[in-house]
């Protein structure tokens, strides 16, 4: 009854309802947020669609822009700026903070202390840190012990994450703005390649397309603060061979930044549970969201901060958040507010059970169907249209089967938690 209550009063007072962000369905675990729900919906769907392999259509057909522009949207830029692909970590990170008032208010209802809280923050660090890991590890003849997973990321930096929303919102405030300039003026003071420098074992050429010069050179590729450090903390853990740099660029150190990219849902999830009325909320978002557009852009520009993704430059925390709050703004206008729940429903049974999406996606469940696909409907059963459009075909059969997993734990109501 209470659920068929708020989602009327959501219909007729519109803009005027005072939300707490928590627009209930039915069928779900009670404390959702639909808007939320439907937005995390769609960041594990963009990484479920990798099986899609837009990129090997694009290759078949050369000098096709629409499938050029497709596959760029589903790869990540070499350095410098983005894709769409580029957003689903830090939507998916800034989505944590979102949730976590909510978390925390939830537990503190059931009679849970800060004690009880603390530790249960840091057991689901260290299952974060370790499913991670593990799933890095599923074709490796030996555990790989690398943290630039995105649920390792978010372990490593999650019991702080939690230790900061116990303060007040300035001090949140605060500590984004002491954690993005410590961690620049620590990447600025690490000195710059000099002329001896071996850019092979850094697996990156001095002449490198990507490379940025003057200032913005401290945040160039594998020759940089957090490469530096992983060339010592990686070979602390038992390796195959000698760990030299990452191909990609990746550090263990973007959890430092990527704290600031939590610290920023954490402050829209403080509002979006206020008792301010859903415009201003609405309102928020969309301020908030072009103001660190621009300052992020202003950054890059400057040549003070480079906007990297790999690195998770302070830059790329300020201009990734921005966006995430112009899509947290679009669906919370759309679902909490305009209450278009019906035509988000595909969305909102990924976002539900982003673990096991999660999984499901990077794990060896999708190998698994997809071989299956093979077995039973013959071997050239993704022709049909051409060899061009095979991914999309199997790949498609794939994602299909992966939502009708997700479907049937939803009618199960099995909610995968950590």
């Amino acid at each position: 009854i209470k659920s068929l209550i708020l989602m009327q009063a959501a219909e007729s007072l519109k803009d005027d309802l005072p939300v707490t962000g928590n627009i209930v369905n039915p069928t779900l675990p009670p404390n959702r947020i639909a808007s939320v729900d439907v937005y995390r919906g769609f960041v594990m769907l963009l990484m479920m669609a990798e099986v899609l392999s837009l990129s090997d259509v694009s290759k078949v057909l050369p000098g096709n822009k629409f499938w050029e522009f497709l596959s760029f949207q589903q790869s990540h830029v070499p350095w410098i700026w983005l894709s769409l692909h580029d957003m689903i970590q830090p939507s998916f990170t800034f989505l944590v903070g979102v949730v976590l008032p909510y978390s925390i208010a939830s537990r503190k209802n059931k009679g849970a202390s800060v004690q009880n809280i603390l530790i249960h923050t840091i057991k689901r660090s260290f299952i974060l840190i370790f499913l991670g890991i593990f799933l890095r590890s599923m074709y490796s003849s030996q555990t790989n012990f690398t943290f630039e997973d995105t649920l390792t990321q978010i372990g490593l930096g999650y019991t702080f994450l939690v230790l900061i929303s116990f303060y007040s919102q300035r001090v949140q405030i605060i500590s984004l703005i002491v954690i993005l300039f410590s961690y620049t003026l620590a990447f600025a003071l690490y000195p710059l390649p000099g002329n001896s420098f071996d850019y092979v074992s850094a697996g990156v050429s001095s002449d490198w397309e990507h490379n940025l010069t003057g200032f913005a050179a401290h945040w160039n590729k594998n020759t940089n603060l957090a490469w530096a450090f992983d060339q010592w903390f990686l070979n602390l853990f038992p390796r195959e061979s000698v760990f030299l740099f990452n191909s990609g660029g990746y550090s263990t150190l973007s959890f430092i930044p990527t704290l600031g990219t939590m610290i920023l849902g954490l402050l829209a999830g403080n509002y979006l549970s206020s008792s301010q009325t859903a415009r201003k909320k609405l309102n928020f978002f969309l301020f908030s969201g072009l103001a660190l557009l621009v300052f992020g852009v202003l950054l890059h520009v400057s040549g003070l901060n480079p906007i990297v993704k790999r690195i998770w430059t302070p830059a790329w925390t300020i201009f990734s958040g921005g966006i995430c709050f112009l899509f947290l703004a679009l669906f919370y206008g759309l679902i909490d507010m305009k209450g278009k729940h019906k035509g988000s429903f595909f969305l909102m049974v990924i976002g539900v059970n982003s673990i096991a999406a999660y999984v499901i996606a990077d794990g060896g469940m999708r190998n698994l169907i997809n071989d299956s696909l093979f077995i039973h409907l013959g071997e050239n059963f993704n022709q049909v249209f051409g060899s061009a459009y095979a991914t999309l075909i199997s790949g498609g059969l794939v994602l299909l089967f992966e939502w009708l997993i997700l479907y049937w734990m939803f009618k199960k109501k099995i909610f995968i938690k950590i």
